[in-house]
């Protein structure tokens, strides 16, 4: 084949896996022979709505086999697949269109109208049959040439645009290459030690690159089963891991603490379950124990949608020995932790993380800027968390560099706090940012959501955290709210919490 990207994986697999079943949704098995014929088909789709080489393909839904399809068909035409986070709203939506450019926009019903004000010129498809101005996905399927696309397609080509959460700002589109994806999945699967026979769940988002580039994508590497969940109720879900017999999956600390506090949770049979992955957000002690009373491994990771996202990884054999630490590097990628003039500092030393590796994106979509400043000394991509390894080399993530509280010239990891309040009986979630401070120049703010019929004032914070914490770590005022902002991956929103309590 010319194509030496990631859209071939489907023909490559049925050579080898025909029958097999490659993904699960809503009930029905695709095996890899229909997986690879439908993604033929749609890439000659794709083609006669007037996308060529270089087109960007946006995809707005919750999740469906349509991003793996899209992903792939995409690539054996030389497109890149741009998939959009289904919480956007039509602003935003409408933003990413015309900062990507993209030709064509396939999306669901139920996100139509949004479609519909964001589209502009580009061409679109509904996944859940035609609509009244536009051609349905799967009719379009149908219809199509099946007959085989071999276009030439490198490792250094782009794959996909994915757009970061934009907390500070205007999301960037990150770009990843077929070889960034390639080492990605490598990753995953050389680390993870997955074979054919992983029956996969992937309930968190598939428009983030955990989702697709650790569960869904090195699953269909290997042969294994993709199942597919639209969304995310523990009830359901413990359901589907039960009966599906999940053995590898991936989700952020508050899907996990969903599951384990549902009443389902004890009784539900998680024996088949080998690995569980668990990132985007610092995982409280609390959570890494419920799951290890259980006997499951719970592995911490840690990357950005600019590693693609893998930089570390505490795998299954380890997770005893280096509980609550986020592992080593992986396979094919490098880690330094440095300091503010770029040293590299010593074991138990806090620094920034540093990441540079075959994984790494290629840079921002249309930012030369933004991804100059983004690199420091030609390849190390600077991550903007803070991290300490110990001797053995493994990392343990404290906080983010800019949630960092600098508090009468004392460092304070909010991190660090919240792990202390989330021990206290009764407290579902924490955040602890800096607040403006006269004498200190800044201190601490708890914010605190509880669970029903519990109270919490600022004088039993106090009297809680200190036998625990240092003095001055201790929150100076307490915030109870009904709910902590989180972002669609599970990250806490403090600059929204800042904006409106600082």
């Amino acid at each position: 084949m010319r194509n030496e990207g990631t859209g071939t994986w489907p023909q490559r697999r049925a050579r080898l896996s025909s029958g097999k079943t490659a993904i699960t949704f809503r009930g029905r098995a695709t095996t890899y022979r229909e997986l690879d014929d439908r993604v033929t088909r749609l890439a000659h789709a794709l083609r006669s709505l007037g996308v060529g080489r270089g087109d960007r393909v946006a995809l707005l839904s919750t999740n469906h086999p349509a991003y793996l399809e899209t992903l792939f068909a995409s690539g054996l035409i030389g497109a890149i697949f741009v998939p959009l986070n289904a919480r956007l709203t039509a602003p935003e939506v409408d933003y990413v269109m015309r900062d990507s450019g993209a030709a064509v926009l396939v999306h669901s019903r139920e996100l139509g109208e949004i479609a519909r004000s964001a589209a502009g010129d580009a061409a679109r498809v509904v996944l859940d049959g035609p609509g009244p101005d536009a051609p349905g996905y799967e009719e379009l399927i149908t219809a199509a040439d099946p007959s085989r696309i071999d276009e030439p397609v490198s490792h250094d080509d782009p794959c996909f645009i994915m757009y970061t959460s934009g907390t500070t700002g205007r999301p960037k589109g990150v770009v990843l290459t077929h070889g960034n994806i390639v080492f990605s999945v490598m990753n995953a699967v050389i680390d993870l030690d997955l074979d054919s026979h992983e029956t996969a769940l992937v309930c968190a988002p598939l428009f983030h690159t955990a989702a697709l580039d650790v569960v869904a994508l090195p699953t269909l590497l290997k042969g294994g089963n993709v199942v597919i969940e639209e969304g995310f109720e523990p009830g359901r879900i413990l359901r589907v891991l039960e009966r599906e017999r999940i053995t590898y999956t991936f989700g952020v600390p508050t899907m996990f603490d969903a599951l384990s506090t549902h009443p389902d949770w004890e009784t539900t049979d998680l024996s088949a379950i080998r690995r569980v992955i668990v990132a985007a957000a610092p995982v409280p002690p609390r959570t890494l124990r419920t799951y290890t009373e259980r006997g499951i491994k719970i592995c911490q990771g840690y990357g950005l949608t600019e590693t693609g996202p893998g930089a570390l990884i505490l795998t299954p054999d380890e997770v005893e020995r280096k509980l609550g630490t986020a592992g080593v590097p992986h396979f094919f990628t490098d880690v330094r932790i440095v300091d503010a003039d770029g040293r590299e500092v010593a074991p138990g030393e806090r620094g920034e993380i540093q990441i540079c590796g075959p994984n790494v994106m290629l840079g921002y979509w249309n930012r030369p800027d933004a991804t100059a400043d983004t690199f420091t000394d030609g390849r190390w991509l600077r991550s903007g968390d803070i991290g300490v390894a110990d001797a053995d080399g493994f990392v343990a993530v404290v906080d983010r560099l800019k949630d960092l509280i600098i508090s009468g010239g004392e460092n304070i990891y909010p991190a660090e706090v919240e792990a202390a309040i989330l021990e206290m009986p009764g407290v579902a979630g924490c955040a602890v940012f800096g607040v403006p401070h006269e004498k200190w120049g800044e201190v601490g703010c708890a914010a605190v959501a509880l669970e029903d019929g519990h109270e919490l004032d600022h004088a039993r914070l106090v009297e809680f955290l200190a036998p625990r914490l240092a003095k001055y770590k201790i929150p100076r005022s307490l915030l109870v709210i009904d709910e902590i902002p989180r972002n669609s991956t599970g990250k806490i929103r403090k600059d929204l919490l800042r904006r409106r309590f600082a």
